[in-house]
C-alpha cells in the first residue's frame, strides 16, 4: 500500500496534536501545560490547511496559538498560585483515563468509517474565505451577535471583578 504526502502529513500533524493533548493533561507545571496546548493548537491548524482552510488555518493561529495562550500565560503569572505539582494519580487511574482514551478513539473511528463517502466535494476550496463571510453574516448571525454581547458581559465582569479585588486590596492597606 502506497501513502501519500498528504496522508503522512495528516498522520505527523494527528500525532502531535494528540501527543500534545495528552501531554497538557499529564504534565504537572502549569506553564508546560500551556506550551503542549499550544504544540495542539499548532497541529490543529496545519490539519485545517490540509482540508483548504486556510483562512480558519490563519485564525487558528492567530487567536488560539497567539491570543489565548499569551492570555493564559499572564493569568498565570498575574495570579497568586504556588506552582507545585499535582498530587500524583494512583496506578489504577491512569488505566482508566487510557482505557478511555481507547474507547473514545475506537468510538471515533467506527463513527467516521460508518459515513459513506461517495464523491468527491468541488467548489469547497474556492473563495473559502469568502463562503465563511456569508454564511456568517447571513445564516449565523444571531448567533454571532449574541457570541459578541456574551464576550462583551464577560469582560465588563471582569472588570467589575478586578475593580473589587482591588477595592479590598486598597482597604486592607489603610
Amino acid at each position: 500500500m502506497m501513502f501519500s504526502g498528504e496522508y503522512i502529513i495528516f498522520l505527523c500533524l494527528a500525532l502531535v496534536a494528540l501527543a500534545g493533548g495528552i501531554l497538557m493533561l499529564s504534565l504537572s507545571k502549569v506553564v508546560h501545560m500551556v506550551v503542549a496546548l499550544v504544540f495542539t493548537f499548532v497541529s490543529i491548524a496545519g490539519l485545517y490547511v490540509l482540508l483548504s482552510a486556510e483562512f480558519v488555518a490563519a485564525v487558528q493561529i492567530l487567536i488560539y496559538s497567539g491570543a489565548i495562550t499569551i492570555i493564559m500565560l499572564f493569568g498565570i503569572m498575574l495570579t497568586k498560585h504556588n506552582d507545585q505539582t499535582f498530587p500524583h494519580i494512583k496506578r489504577w487511574k491512569k488505566l482508566l483515563i487510557l482505557l478511555s482514551i481507547f474507547l473514545f478513539a475506537a468510538v471515533t473511528f467506527r463513527s467516521i468509517s460508518a459515513v459513506p463517502f461517495d464523491g468527491q466535494a468541488t467548489g469547497l476550496h474556492e473563495e473559502n474565505t469568502k463562503q465563511i463571510g456569508i454564511e456568517l453574516y447571513s445564516t449565523f448571525i444571531i448567533p454571532f451577535e449574541l457570541t459578541s454581547v456574551l464576550l462583551l458581559v464577560a469582560l465588563i465582569g471582569a472588570i467589575i471583578l478586578a475593580k473589587k479585588d482591588d477595592e479590598e486590596a486598597n482597604e486592607s492597606e489603610q
